[in-house]
């Protein structure tokens, strides 16, 4: 019996089910698909391709290792499933589960009908705590700690299959520069996976809000866990036997430990939203909102490029089209500030965030967009000061100056909001533009409009219901199912789960 190992968002060997389920049956062709239509998506970018095109040739050595080598396709799914069962006869494809946007789920649904013509048994396994056709949340918790509790799944000891040929991997037609980006791989993933849980992690609670410290103190396994360089439990058990290292000692590990598990559970919890409602990839999840915002392509522009004279904002804009990277607290100032103070749909920004995010993942992305956006009709509004937040997170300025050069004559008490200085006839408007909007009158108009949405009986009947579907649960007397769910609540109110 040969079986098709279909690889997706699961670039490793370890801890992968679908792999050592189809190594119990017999031969094996792993199989890797560069489809030319995914790649040519709103959504995903060079950046991404890169790391992904890194893995793949990681993936591959690693195969090769087992006895097997990975085949690599370029093409649609179904074309190259086609031809590859006329070279070599299977009757049975395994891979993980999948929680993507539309394009995959139509793709998949491809992929099922081939599969249900021809006679070839598709079989799917998860590999996160995400679980697929949920009837409602109550319960979940539990079903996705118990999930991470189990054993990781063991590398095969061989691989035995027919060696087919690969085809060249295909360059994107469109370049994306992003000069410091994460390179793509599992033993990067693992590197970083060490160094945080001894060394770089020790302060992650306090330090993981700023960009000066969140760009050490963070994990930075977010493009490897999105692109399953590492699975969600390997990170989980690591962190769990470092918790049970440092117990009882006073070497300050504690708060920052739970905090990762806390939002490793949370990236599930918002994977899970997009795989019980593929809609709110396009449709803002209460309906009230819909075409509440619009699309001012100068605006946008100018927040894409750093250019909106909010030096925060900007910054953080450079650093991430730089790096294509950026801390939890930033995702959600950068976000929030082009919804509200902006006033821009978050389906477009939205787009462009994730183009730039090399760990575009899209069941924490979109949701969280929303989130940000005000848009779900169960979370807080939370309207982000551009200002406060640059002299909170960057107070010695050292972030800002560094990727908005133009104001290095602007006085330290004056950087944030450079509108204010005496000088800024000298810069703004000449080396660095003048603010966009006011920000305490566009912060205001933008709340008056949004909680406007939020009154009446018909807008509570509406979010009853999406807090039913979608929110974490608490017990009848309002308490929290589990300490975890208590301690990451906050969490849930912030954009960028980017560890």
């Amino acid at each position: 019996m040969t079986t098709v190992v279909w690889f997706k968002r699961d670039l490793r060997v370890a801890d992968h089910a679908a792999l050592a389920r189809a190594a119990a049956l017999g031969d094996v062709v792993p199989l890797y698909v560069f489809e030319p239509d995914y790649w040519a998506q709103e959504d995903v970018s060079g950046r991404q391709f890169a790391f992904v095109h890194e893995s793949v040739a990681e993936l591959a050595d690693a195969l090769a290792q087992l006895g097997t080598p990975l085949v690599v396709r370029v093409g649609a799914v179904v074309d190259v499933l086609a031809a590859l069962r006329k070279a070599q006869g299977f009757d049975r494809v395994i891979s993980h589960e999948e929680t993507g946007g539309g394009w995959t789920y139509a793709r998949d649904r491809q992929v099922a009908a081939w599969c249900g013509a021809n006679g070839v048994c598709w079989e799917e396994v998860s590999q996160s705590g995400v679980v697929r056709r949920l009837n409602g949340r109550d319960g979940w918790a539990a079903r996705r700690n118990a999930f991470l509790r189990q054993p990781q799944v063991e590398v095969p000891g061989q691989l035995n299959g027919p060696g087919l040929p690969s085809d060249p991997v295909p360059a994107l037609t469109e370049t994306d520069h992003c000069p410091q980006r994460q390179n793509g791989g599992r033993e990067m993933g693992l590197v970083l996976l060490g160094s945080f849980l001894t060394e770089r992690g020790r302060n992650y609670r306090h330090e993981m809000s700023s960009p000066v410290t969140g760009e050490w103190s963070c994990s930075r396994l977010s493009p490897y866990l999105a692109f399953g360089c590492l699975s969600g439990r390997e990170a989980s058990q690591a962190a769990a036997a470092r918790q049970h290292e440092v117990k009882g000692t006073r070497v300050g590990w504690g708060g920052s430990l739970k905090s990762f598990q806390a939002r490793l559970a949370w990236r599930d919890h918002f994977m899970q939203k997009l795989e019980d409602e593929p809609a709110l990839e396009h449709r803002c999840l209460h309906s009230a909102y819909q075409g509440l915002r619009g699309d001012d392509a100068s605006r946008r522009a100018a927040w894409e490029a750093g250019e909106t004279g909010l030096p925060f904002v900007d910054a953080c804009m450079r650093y991430l089209n730089a790096t294509g990277w950026l801390n939890f607290r930033m995702r959600s100032m950068v976000m929030a500030v082009a919804s509200y103070h902006l006033w821009l749909d978050w389906r477009a920004t939205g787009l462009h965030l994730a183009r730039q995010f090399t760990d575009f993942e899209p069941g924490i992305h979109w949701p969280q967009v929303q989130m940000q956006s005000g848009t779900t009709g169960m979370n807080t509004i939370r309207i982000y000061n551009p200002v406060k937040q640059g002299k909170d997170q960057d107070p010695a300025g050292v972030f800002t100056r560094r990727w908005c050069p133009e104001l290095a004559a602007v006085p330290d008490t004056f950087l944030q909001e450079p509108w204010r200085w005496d000088g800024a006839g000298h810069v703004l408007g000449r080396t660095y533009p003048a603010p966009i909007v006011d920000v305490a009158e566009a912060a205001r108009a933008a709340r008056e409009r949004i909680w406007a949405q939020r009154r009446g009986t018909a807008f509570r009947a509406e979010a009853g219901r999406v807090i039913q579907k979608h929110a974490s649960r608490k017990d009848p007397q309002g308490h929290f199912v589990n300490d975890r769910e208590k301690r990451t609540d906050k969490a849930n109110r912030q954009l960028g789960f980017d560890f």
